[in-house]
């Protein structure tokens, strides 16, 4: 009998998530570079030079890859032959680590859980609970797999109920062009196929806790029907021409995964959830011989990558930039930003939806005439921060605001990540406003272009409230110009096309 005690349990969880919030897997870094070097798309393999570099001032300055630190998710294997020593329930225990992990003063991590969902949603301040699948195994000891799972690739997830004849290849390849970049490609597809709808989840969700070795497999050749649909749906969704944040290139997934299970004669449940390219992951065992031992990455596996703006990159003084000078970016282009800017979010939008819905004005300081918006939530800083990890949150989900925002005040552009909907785009174009898109992934880097930060507006809603940064030489891409062009569509168009073993017919 194995007795693991209550601190060495809440002990390893707390250790692990304040270790994957600032190290990649080391596989993941592995096929990033190996897609870095390959990639012959300049916006895609800029955006992958960006995550690799801020991933490796993550590991050094141990602070969050992404400013999205997840919402934590566990998969727990106990030996029925182990006993805890504790009066505490293992799901009190898990979210006692969890707790710990995300308050701690070296590395605060961002608290994202919201209670009540459906309602008042409010966040429950130190990211518990936790979400907990348990397991009964034989045995004597614990196994733990544990994620932090961000919000924008967690929004992508599908679920489909198949006709048994149906193929699974072809819903996959129509289903993730429909995904957007929200979930911040390169990263990796789990699936999971049979079994009943929830189960068919449950094994998309376990199957990204295993590590990349897709290269391993098309180097022995498929052993099975699962490997068989690995390898097809590898090559046939990078063929798609997304890529790296969605500009279009060579390499949309890492990797892709496949569980399965029995299944009812009548049906065929498949589920794909995506991993973004904040990939966040541990594995680890409890022997009844003290917590959890997480060996740290070597710096000498992350690639030497230096990261510089291109001789066509325009410098914007945020501060004075006019109309005329908005008239002239085009789509793709890279821009470096300094001056001031706002930070808002879904609840910071909503709320001033209802302050111009009551007649009423917006709080003072809340100036947005002629400025722009960073779609935002930063982490806290530490010691001699300004801001922690601000990278971008995924933009479509702004976009029913978009028009209010833009006609109502002044308002000229829009920082965020990923794509903007047809609606958005149409507003854009109406209002001869801007999108930018800044690199979903690369946070810790985005973040040491902020100067200057101050809350000014709704501080009750913590990493939701307005802020005011002033920033030097932010680098962004022009995703959508005053005339309607998204990068988002070309971009990926242009490649499909040059990648060229799938016609536009096929999908």
């Amino acid at each position: 009998m194995t007795v693991i005690t209550k601190q060495d349990l809440i002990q390893s969880i707390e250790d692990s998530l304040q270790y994957i919030s600032s190290y990649h897997p080391p596989d993941f870094i592995k096929a990033l570079n190996e897609a870095y070097e390959r990639e012959e798309s300049s916006a895609a393999k800029d955006a992958m030079a960006q995550i690799i570099i801020n991933s490796r001032m993550c590991a050094e300055g141990r602070r969050p890859i992404c400013q999205d630190t997840g919402i934590v998710n566990v998969f727990i294997s106990v030996g029925m032959d182990v006993r805890f020593e504790t009066d505490q329930s293992l799901e009190d225990m898990i979210n006692e680590g969890v707790r710990r992990a995300y308050l701690s003063p070296d590395n605060i991590l961002r608290a994202s859980v919201l209670a009540d969902p459906a309602g008042r949603r409010v966040n429950t301040k130190d990211n518990t609970p936790a979400v907990i699948h348990t397991e009964l195994v034989p045995g004597d000891k614990v196994e733990v797999r544990v994620a932090a799972k961000g919000g924008g690739s967690e929004a992508k997830s599908k679920l489909v109920m198949l006709n048994p004849s149906d193929s699974v290849v072809d819903w996959v390849l129509k289903t993730v062009p429909t995904m957007g970049a929200g979930w911040c490609p390169p990263g990796m597809l789990g699936i999971g196929i049979g079994g009943t709808a929830e189960k068919a989840v449950l094994m998309a969700k376990r199957s990204l806790m295993d590590p990349i070795d897709i290269h391993e497999l098309q180097a022995r050749g498929p052993s099975s029907t699962t490997e068989e649909l690995r390898l097809e749906l590898f090559e046939k969704v990078n063929q798609l021409g997304i890529g790296a944040q969605g500009l279009g290139g060579l390499t949309t997934v890492l990797d892709i995964k496949v569980m399965d299970f029995p299944t009812h004669a009548a049906n065929l449940p498949v589920a794909m959830i995506p991993n973004c390219a904040a990939t966040r992951h541990a594995h680890f065992v409890l022997d009844g011989n003290g917590s959890a031992d997480l060996p740290v990455p070597k710096l000498e596996d992350w690639p030497k990558i230096t990261w510089e703006a291109g001789p066509n990159s325009r410098r914007v003084n945020l501060d004075s930039v006019t109309k005329e000078e908005l008239s002239t970016w085009k789509t793709g282009e890279t821009l470096l930003l300094s001056g001031k800017m706002l930070t808002g979010r879904d609840a910071a939008h909503k709320r001033i939806r209802e302050l111009y819905a009551a007649g009423e004005e917006l709080p003072n300081g809340v100036d947005l005439k002629g400025k722009f918006i960073y779609y935002v939530g930063p982490v806290d800083p530490v010691r001699e921060e300004i801001v922690g990890p601000a990278g971008p949150t995924t933009a479509t989900r702004m976009d029913s605001f978009t028009d209010m925002m833009l006609e109502k005040t002044g308002l000229f552009g829009m920082i965020g990540k990923a794509e903007r909907g047809p609606l958005a785009i149409e507003s854009i174009k109406k209002h001869k406003a801007v999108y930018l898109m800044a690199v979903g992934g690369a946070a810790f880097l985005v973040s040491k272009a902020i100067k200057k930060s101050r809350v000014i507006a709704f501080p009750e809603l913590g990493m939701e409230a307005i802020h005011e940064f002033e920033v030097e030489d932010m680098p962004v891409t022009v995703a959508v110009d005053v005339e309607g062009d998204s990068v988002h569509i070309s971009g990926p168009k242009i490649w499909r096309s040059k990648i060229g073993k799938l016609s536009l017919a096929e999908i």
